[in-house]
């Protein structure tokens, strides 16, 4: 039985009890001081974050949150807010998807070519610089979090970059067999999930109209959407190398400086290479039973412990943003 994702607030209570580590919910409204002092803070402020681009109230409680970091450097964020921010813009985390290719070229690991799009006001220009891609584009937006996020479309023909929504990202889409391998991390661990994912479809331009879709919904573990019908003659594909798998999440985990994030993965059915498509900021870890054992022995491990017993034994249930104190 798979385990139920976790429903994200901007800040949930953790399980406490955890044999050597004490546990407890911050409220981000009052003083931080007085709550703690905190060994280790586990969070995921990506809606605040967000948020706070256009909301002042957001912002008052990102700066308080950063003043408070700054005051104690010896807590241990996981994980920093610079590496979270970067991640949630694609342009960022396309571009450092795109040198995989380089950096694991020994384990034939690499991404789709893709597009930023600044802005859809001169589609001239942006039919032009398509060219160095191959239809189907599919379109997301730039930013990689929320439920705007998981809006996404497949573009068929130039005619179809009418439906580009600026700002967002154009990647030639790569055909897959309809099977998404979703990569969770949590600190030296990785766990893969396999996923319902888009079907295949003709390469190069045709004469079809873009088809809009909602990347969740479609890659839930239940999905039943017509999207990923597979005709019966389409062959299976091998699952991911496990070597090349962890070769990526090793290379992603130095190069982002995070320890809980996921990477979707897909395999070409044409040449079989492991391609990267996205990168998530601490994921729901759907389907993944060993989530909290896992992160409780990584929080043990930056707190330089041992656990005395069994992680199965200390975690029962979470979800994503608590503070850690040592005991």
């Amino acid at each position: 039985m798979s385990t139920p994702p976790f429903k994200y607030k901007h800040f949930a209570v953790f399980p406490a009890g955890c044999h050597g580590v004490e546990v407890v919910e911050i409220d981000l409204t009052q003083p931080m001081g007085p709550q703690g002092p905190f060994d280790v803070i586990v969070h995921k402020l990506s809606d605040v974050i967000v948020e706070a681009e256009h909301d002042s109230q957001s912002q008052q409680l990102l700066a308080n949150f950063q003043s408070f970091v700054s005051d104690n450097p010896s807590t241990v964020l996981l994980d920093p807010l610079p590496a979270m921010t970067r991640l949630l813009d694609r342009f960022a985390s396309y571009r450092i998807m795109s040198k995989l290719h380089n950096s694991l070229r020994d384990w034939r690991v690499c991404s789709p070519s893709y597009l930023e799009i600044q802005s859809a006001d001169d589609l001239t220009s942006v039919q032009q610089a398509v060219t160095t891609l191959s239809f189907p584009l599919i379109c997301k937006t730039r930013v990689a979090h929320g439920s705007l996020s998981h809006e996404m479309c497949l573009i068929f023909s130039g005619g179809g970059l009418a439906d580009v929504r600026a700002p967002c990202v154009l990647q030639s889409f790569v055909n897959h067999g309809a099977v998404l391998h979703k990569v969770f991390v949590v600190g030296e661990k990785h766990f893969c999930v396999e996923r319902p994912s888009l079907k295949n479809f003709p390469p190069g331009p045709c004469d079809r109209n873009t088809i809009f879709f909602n990347s969740h919904h479609v890659s839930k573990p239940e999905s039943n959407s017509a999207l990923t019908a597979l005709d019966e003659q389409t062959p299976l594909l091998p699952p991911p190398s496990s070597e090349a798998v962890a070769a990526l999440v090793k290379k992603l985990r130095l190069q982002l400086g995070m320890a809980l994030f996921g990477v979707d993965v897909i395999i070409n059915t044409h040449t079989h290479t492991l391609t990267v498509i996205d990168i998530n900021i601490f994921p729901g870890y759907e389907g993944v039973p060993q989530f909290f054992s896992a992160l409780l022995s990584h929080i043990q491990s930056v707190l330089g412990k041992q656990p005395a017993v069994s992680p199965e034994e200390q975690l029962t249930s979470g979800a994503s943003s608590a503070a850690a104190k040592d005991q």
